[in-house]
């Protein structure tokens, strides 16, 4: 029990090491002062940090309104039409609250791997494509972890640059399902690293380890892009 218990403290230790490399590498120990936004897919984001709160918005146009969803500290979920506040029933909000809350986490990552609802473990090491990654496996504390807490996620994190080149997940919402992400089209903004994905399909049950082989074999699916346009980043 007592190596068991040294083991689990290693591997924690490890995997902060190797997330807080990273998220230095990609120049996000800044994002605690600044704002960033976007566009994906026809919607504005935005995100900012204050000691007390972070908010994240959507912005878009709809039906010829100007529709705008505010987010804080992803509990808190207002809707407002061409500036006033509407009532939204609590599924639908449930609904725009995930939905925002997905766009912002990938654009944050891998900063968001230190929020507090993260549970982090070192992996070992992977060659993918000739290079060597540090593999972190991420769950969630029921509590803290919102809707999909249940999801499981990795990360490879190149040893030589501590970027993220890669992650893959499992998700059980809307029937379940596995995606692997490859990491491209890297650009910096105010010295923080922002990196579009390749989003790939993999076989439901495929065990989220054995994923990169099958991505160097050419057997996984592309399923789309997921590209950020327009960002700016200002200091708040």
């Amino acid at each position: 029990m007592v190596l068991s218990l040294a083991s689990c403290q290693y591997s924690a230790e490890q995997a902060q090491q190797v997330v807080d490399q990273a998220i230095a590498a990609h120049g996000q120990t800044k994002l605690d002062q600044v704002k960033i936004s976007f566009d994906f897919r026809d919607k504005r984001y935005s995100a900012y940090r204050t000691p007390e709160k972070y908010v994240y918005t959507r912005l878009f146009v709809d039906s010829l309104e100007l529709v705008e969803d505010v987010l804080v500290n992803s509990s808190k979920f207002t809707r407002l039409i061409n500036g006033d506040t509407t009532e939204v029933i609590d599924s639908m909000a449930t609904k725009y609250s995930n939905s925002v809350n997905s766009v912002l986490y990938f654009v944050q990552l891998p900063y968001l791997l230190n929020d507090p609802a993260v549970i982090k473990s070192y992996e070992g090491t992977q060659r993918i494509e000739g290079a060597e990654y540090d593999v972190i496996k991420v769950q969630f504390r029921a509590g803290d972890g919102g809707a999909d807490f249940t999801d499981e996620y990795r990360y490879w994190f190149n040893q030589q640059t501590s970027m993220l080149d890669y992650l893959a997940y499992n998700y059980q919402t809307n029937g379940g399902g596995v995606r692997f992400r490859e990491a491209y089209n890297r650009s910096d903004r105010m010295g923080i690293t922002f990196q579009d994905y390749i989003n790939y399909e993999v076989p439901i049950g495929t065990s989220l380890g054995d994923i990169p082989s099958l991505f160097e074999k050419g057997q996984l699916k592309e399923l789309s892009r997921i590209i950020n346009e327009d960002i700016k980043v200002t200091k708040r």
